[in-house]
């Protein structure tokens, strides 16, 4: 797991436990088989990725199967 951010309606996950060669790795992956627009921001704590926001709609395509929905009791 990672962290992440929301940032208005674009997405920066957080991975500073990983290199650089493999979040460009990651960074590939999302590009060529999700088409998403993503881009690679470095600072001091570590790599992140940057999910542009006209990507977001495309991103919650794939990953809504594997979330849970938390139900108020």
């Amino acid at each position: 797991m990672c962290d992440d951010c929301r940032i208005k309606y674009s997405l920066t996950l957080v991975l500073s436990v990983f290199t650089i060669k493999e979040v460009v790795c990651l960074i590939n992956i999302l590009k060529i088989r999700y088409d998403l627009n993503c881009n690679l921001h470095t600072i001091k704590s570590g790599p992140r990725i940057y999910i542009k926001a006209e990507s977001m709609k495309r991103l919650r395509l794939f990953v809504s199967p594997y979330l849970i929905t938390i139900l108020k009791l």
